[in-house]
């Protein structure tokens, strides 16, 4: 546990540090996000936040790299050379649309092929069915590639959806390799495995870059991620959610619980990240039952929503960061609790009883104006 601290450490460190170079290089380059009708922002700020965030990864992986525990995950497993290979395309990437605004098509295929290369060379998606059982359903690479692929792309453009208020992408974002991290080593810790694991390594530096990224993004912010940072998160929150599933798969997850089907501990990757998935889904069933583009912009993104009933900046991205935390680390207690009805049950009545109060509050707010 040391070692990871360690390397969060160091890639928070870094990425902190560097923030304040990307920024002067972008205004250099002239990559600056001016108020646009859809933005919440009134001034023009910089982007290219991604550039310090790539730094913070190479800096951690490379630390982890050195360390007598970790160093086993690059010498046994291929998920990080993967990851560095893609982060760095699909960070170069961003930092081009910072820089020119690319054209949906033309992104769309860079995401393609980031994630392509990220899938082979290495990072696949294979799970188990039933652990009862024994029975496995594992995928051979015309299945893995493609569901691999898509699988990155979703959270890849989940989180540039949600990058719409300050520190909210890299807040979410960082909650969500929070709890990733904890479901990949309670999964080590439980069935008696080596607890260095690509899963969890690369969560703990998806923290770190985001957490070293946040002082800089929050309220009111001195530089966005842009897309080269929103794309670079959503492909090593994939990385990581991929990477843990095959844990599950090859470890033949047993944890404590019989009441939970076996898929479940499958899906709580994904309800870690069930916040940008979300929008990202209501947003593509919004805009193509209106005869847009998915990838067309709007104002209507759950953070947008939660400002338009009266709640302040701040409010409304702390408010994003509770529901974050709440289902990823609710999902992730219940996959390991030998009772794990009443956590969900306690989970969902909790959201419920937010969501209450945030109507509310918004409704005294609009009677007030």
């Amino acid at each position: 546990m040391r070692e990871y601290l360690l390397v969060f450490a160091v890639a928070a460190a870094v990425t902190f540090l560097t923030t304040p170079i990307a920024r002067w290089v972008a205004f250099r380059v002239g990559a600056v996000a001016r108020p646009r009708a859809r933005d919440v922002h009134a001034t023009p700020t910089p982007r290219l936040g991604g550039l310090a965030m790539l730094a913070g990864l190479y800096a951690g992986l490379e630390v982890a790299d050195q360390l007598p525990f970790l160093s086993v995950v690059s010498q046994d497993w291929s998920e990080t050379r993967a990851v560095l290979v893609a982060g760095t395309l699909i960070c170069l990437l961003g930092a081009a649309d910072d820089r020119w605004e690319l054209d949906s098509l033309t992104k769309l295929a860079g995401q393609v092929a980031a994630a392509g290369v990220m899938v082979l060379l290495g990072v696949q998606w294979s799970f188990a069915i039933d652990r009862n059982s024994e029975t496995t359903l594992s995928f051979g690479p015309e299945t893995a590639v493609p569901l691999s692929i898509f699988a990155t792309l979703i959270l890849v453009n989940a989180m540039n959806f949600i990058d719409g208020l300050d520190g909210l992408a890299a807040g979410v974002a960082a909650i969500a390799a929070g709890a990733t991290f904890y479901f990949a080593y309670q999964i080590a810790v439980t069935n008696g495995f080596y607890r260095a694991s690509p899963a969890a390594l690369l969560a703990a530096v998806t923290a770190g870059v985001c957490v070293g990224f946040l002082p800089h993004n929050f309220n009111p912010a001195r530089l966005f991620m842009g897309d080269s940072g929103s794309m670079l998160i959503g492909l090593l929150s994939a990385a990581s959610m991929i990477s843990v599933t095959g844990q599950v798969a090859y470890g033949g997850y047993a944890g404590p619980s019989q009441q939970l089907p076996s898929l479940i501990p499958l899906a709580i990757p994904l309800a870690v990240l069930a916040v940008p998935v979300l929008d990202f889904g209501l947003a593509v069933i919004r805009r193509t039952k209106a005869g847009r583009s998915p990838f067309a912009a709007d104002k209507m993104h759950l953070h947008h929503r939660i400002l338009s009933i009266g709640n302040s900046h701040v409010r409304a991205v702390l408010l994003m960061y509770f529901w974050a935390a709440l289902v990823g680390f609710g999902g992730v207690a219940a996959s390991f609790s030998d009772s794990p009805l009443p956590i969900l049950v306690a989970t969902v009545g909790v959201g419920l009883l937010a969501l209450l109060a945030l109507l509310l509050t918004g409704q005294r707010a609009a009677r007030r104006a």
